[in-house]
């Protein structure tokens, strides 16, 4: 399968699809070590089952080629990484590498594996399997989506083995980031996949419909049962390597429950009950309808704050074969001219969106920093106020005129019109889209919005290019820029707006190349920042994607979940699912 077809919401740790952030400081320029104070969590008892509404059915469990959210959910509670990035402190923090150390060139990391670790099938862990993990992730031929973030100044990194427990990785230049490359990066059994990677079939392993005996893991739990649109069961792994302070080995729960709940009001039915313990990314209204309602505090809700996530509105400027997409192909002269995408962003009523749709637990934005990312916010992205009047003037500039009933018609006296598709499953930005769509009504723009079911939506996004224009998000799964290399970089694999480019199309998408590359193999903050704000300029001026707003992160969790540490970077209620644990009897919420 393709990895494109994977791929929309969320680069690997990046767009990590990945929040009025935590007031972040310097520790992420420095990358703080895990020798500095981490909060300690709380001992917990061992036993029990904790139970997650997911909305749909995982599409795969190999990690080579998750992308969606959902996949990659489940996929995180069963793998392990090297290093992490601990989702509450934002800060790393030893995972299967023990420690590390860096080269006074900052070019080797040398990482020290724990010993005595065993996959979930009981065979060892070793050098060797972190060596082939890393040929997998930068094979070419199977176009994994973490590749983007594994090259650099155009060439890819390499590890070699030192000893059984003992790697090294050369990155060819300084890297911004530091170790936090080796964040989400799961690290796969070379023992039971090298047959299928030698043959050509890793692709085809690891699916829903494998058996719970064919996936090894090095996370807390492992597959116990799978029953398609129904629920998904994971049990402790019985070899995880953890423990907690007391020396007990985590997990602590017996077992772990993803049940699919399609929409959104049913989760919160199946919350309310008690049939879920934990409430993820819940919709504005629901949230603030829950805080109403919620009076005995059996539940704990928590708005953590706006979050990486944005939500955008993308005109389709790919490079088309007009014999196969005429209709599309006659509109692109419209969606590649700037002053009718300024225009369509001038007509768009942002505060009315956060409004309407997340009852003010929103942000406008203008930009691809959302502004819960406070560390790398530029401070010269311009906010122009909802202007219909001089979005008509820009229009009238260019060519553009109106026909007497007040319809919008191009220089060729056309009448300007094209459809929105949009997630059929996203009750949100189907009403963003709605609201898209009267704003530019005000254009002269007739504006169809078409919800598709979420497959098919990826699927014309990043495959055939059928669709004029698309109502999407993306989330960055980290603060730091470096996972928007495959959004920028022009020949990246999410580069949205001209998919399959192999070189900038214009100077503007020379010129993020340039200012991306050397953001990611500096590493001093400040020269960074310089870096990364002249990039939020470049992309706040030519627009390849309309902003719109970004949410903020509001989860629940019975008041039974010890250890619930909702964090602002993606997955925000699991990321410490080995630490969680059931109370005999509810607890305050904090």
């Amino acid at each position: 399968m393709s990895a494109r077809r994977n791929s929309l919401r969320r680069f690997r740790r990046g767009f990590a699809f990945a929040t009025g952030l935590l007031v972040l400081s310097l520790f992420l320029t420095v990358s703080l070590r895990a020798q500095d104070k981490q909060p300690q969590p709380e001992v917990g008892r061992p036993g029990g089952r904790i139970t997650v509404a997911l909305p749909t059915d995982p599409k795969t469990l190999n990690p080579i080629l998750a992308v969606d959210t959902t996949s990659r959910e489940v996929i995180g509670t069963m793998q392990a990484d090297l290093v992490h990035i601990n989702r509450q402190t934002q800060r790393t923090e030893p995972a299967l590498a023990s420690s590390w150390k860096v080269s006074p060139d900052g070019r080797k990391y040398t990482l020290a594996l724990r010993r005595d670790v065993k996959f979930s099938d009981g065979a060892p862990f070793t050098a060797d399997d972190v060596v082939f993990t890393f040929q997998l992730y930068l094979d070419e031929a199977l176009n994994s989506p973490q590749r983007d973030l594994l090259i650099i100044d155009n060439k890819p990194i390499t590890v070699r083995k030192i000893d059984n427990y003992t790697v090294e990785f050369d990155l060819t230049k300084p890297y911004g980031p530091g170790e936090r490359i080796f964040d989400s990066l799961a690290i796969l059994p070379k023992h039971s996949l090298e047959v299928a990677y030698r043959d050509h079939k890793l692709g085809e392993i690891w699916g829903v419909n494998a058996r719970p005996e064919e996936i090894a893991g090095l996370g807390p739990f492992r597959l116990k049962n799978y029953v398609a649109g129904q629920q998904l069961l994971l049990e402790r792994n019985p070899n995880y390597w953890r423990k907690d302070a007391n020396g007990t080995p985590l997990p602590y729960l017996n077992e772990l429950l993803f049940t699919v709940v399609a929409t959104g009001d049913a989760q919160v039915i199946k919350f309310k009950s008690g049939e879920t313990q934990i409430l993820e990314r819940v919709g504005a209204d629901l949230f603030n309808q829950l805080q109403k309602e919620n009076s005995s505090k059996g539940q704990c809700l928590y708005d953590v704050g706006p979050g990486l996530e944005f939500v955008f509105l993308l005109l389709n400027m790919n490079s088309l074969d007009a014999t196969k997409h005429a209709d599309i192909a006659a509109k692109q002269p419209w969606f590649r001219d700037l002053k009718f995408r300024e225009a369509v962003s001038l007509a768009m009523d942002r505060k009315g969106m956060v409004r309407l749709v997340y009852g003010g637990r929103a942000t406008p934005i203008w930009g691809n920093v959302s502004p819960g990312n406070k560390l790398w916010l530029s401070a010269n992205i311009q906010h122009p106020d909802r202007s219909i009047d001089q979005a008509k003037a820009l229009l009238k500039s260019d060519g553009f005129s109106w026909d007497a009933n007040g319809a919008l018609l191009d220089g060729q006296k056309h009448p300007v019109t094209f459809t929105v598709i949009v997630s059929s499953s996203n009750a949100q930005r189907t009403k963003i889209a709605t609201i898209a769509q009267d704003d530019l009504k005000q254009l002269g723009i007739d504006v169809k919005v078409v919800p598709l079911e979420f497959r098919a939506l990826v699927d014309r996004v990043m495959n055939t290019h059928d669709y004029d224009a698309v109502l999407m998000n993306l989330v960055n799964g980290d603060v730091d820029p470096t996972p928007e290399m495959g959004l920028w970089r022009s020949d990246g694999e999410m580069h949205l707006w001209d998919m399959g480019e192999k070189t900038p199309a214009t100077p503007w998408e020379a010129e993020l190349d340039k200012l991306m590359e050397s953001q990611m193999t500096t590493t001093d903050y400040a020269t960074r920042k310089k870096l990364y704000d002249r990039v939020q300029e470049l992309v706040a001026q030519n627009l390849p994607l309309v902003f719109l707003l970004s949410p903020d992160i509001l989860v629940g969790a019975q008041s039974t979940v010890g250890n619930f540490r909702p964090g602002i970077l993606d997955p925000y209620a699991l990321w410490n699912v080995d630490e969680q644990f059931v109370r005999p009897t509810g607890a305050a919420c904090r």
